[in-house]
């Protein structure tokens, strides 16, 4: 059971196999490291037995996102070492994100994409994404609400991620319990469809203060709705100052170069800092060769 929303999370699948999460070993996605492994929403950790007071269910909860943040800087750590821009898109059911993913990697032609996707049960999702050329792994989390690091940290295992590339993770559709829940990303982009209340982000403000980014999306029906554009921004900055708002069509087009230059941007910054990384490695390398061959004294 979830303290954070009250879900139950049952049996976890990536590409349709069941992995039974356990968190007493390290985060090393080596080849010694299980693949069958459990997520941390696990009965044992979440049942609310009756009689648990609240202070219980405080430091479980605490426990939990504990764990999580440490799998979290695991995956962040190799992201960041392999120059990858990473990630989170966060929304309602509903908001587009699968549709602006598609339209997405179809434009960023010659950039390395890769996907994980993340849905209760199906593949839809992921075969959407492969049928654009771009490598996905599903996530099925059956009874759980959100994705976790320690679920990503496996799926990035499996798609064998290039250096300098831009890996996108479309979490569950549900505005509450994945902003509590670090996937090693660089970013949270939440997205929200027109087709949506404008109140969206006071509703959700944990969600809408997580985010970096926030994509207005399905602008094209606009003309259709009775949709307060400068309302939903406002409120987004209420909660949220300093969050970018991008305006934009998956189906039109429109607002989309903005968009793809964020990205673009986002991956050269990534290649840059994994070289800057490599070339102070290489330069204490020279510094150690140099003092093991000067001479004894």
């Amino acid at each position: 059971m979830c303290t954070t929303c009250g879900c139950a999370a049952g049996d976890v699948k990536i590409e349709g196999k069941t992995a039974h999460h356990a968190h007493e070993h390290s985060h090393d996605h080596g080849r010694e490291h299980p693949q069958a492994h459990e997520h941390p929403h696990g009965q044992a950790a979440h049942s609310h037995a009756p009689g648990m007071d609240n202070k219980r269910m405080v430091q479980i909860e605490q426990d939990l996102l504990a764990k999580n943040n440490a799998y979290a800087q695991a995956n962040r750590r190799q992201l960041t070492e392999r120059g990858i821009f990473a990630l989170n898109l966060v929304s309602s059911p509903g908001s587009g994100k699968t549709t602006l993913l598609c339209k997405t990697i179809t434009l960023l032609e010659g950039q390395a994409v890769a996907v994980i996707e993340g849905d209760q049960q199906t593949t839809h999702d992921a075969e959407r994404i492969r049928a654009t050329g771009a490598p996905a792994i599903q996530i099925n989390t059956g009874k759980g609400c959100h994705l976790d690091a320690h679920m990503v940290g496996h799926a990035m295992e499996q798609l064998n991620l290039q250096a300098d590339s831009l890996l996108m993770i479309e979490n569950v559709g549900n505005l509450v319990c994945p902003a509590a829940f670090d996937l090693g990303e660089s970013h949270k982009v939440v997205i929200l469809s027109v087709t949506e209340g404008e109140d969206k982000p006071i509703k959700y403000p944990d969600m809408f203060r997580a985010a970096s980014v926030m994509l207005l999306n399905k602008i094209d029906l606009l003309p259709h709705l009775n949709f307060d554009v400068a309302a939903a921004i406002a409120y987004a900055r209420r909660v949220n100052p300093r969050i970018r708002v991008i305006e934009l069509s998956a189906t039109s087009g429109e607002g989309m170069d903005e968009w793809l230059d964020f990205l673009r941007s986002g991956v050269i910054i990534a290649r840059a800092s994994r070289q800057e990384t490599v070339e102070r490695l290489k330069q204490r390398i020279a510094e150690l060769e140099a003092q093991l061959q000067q001479p004894q004294s």
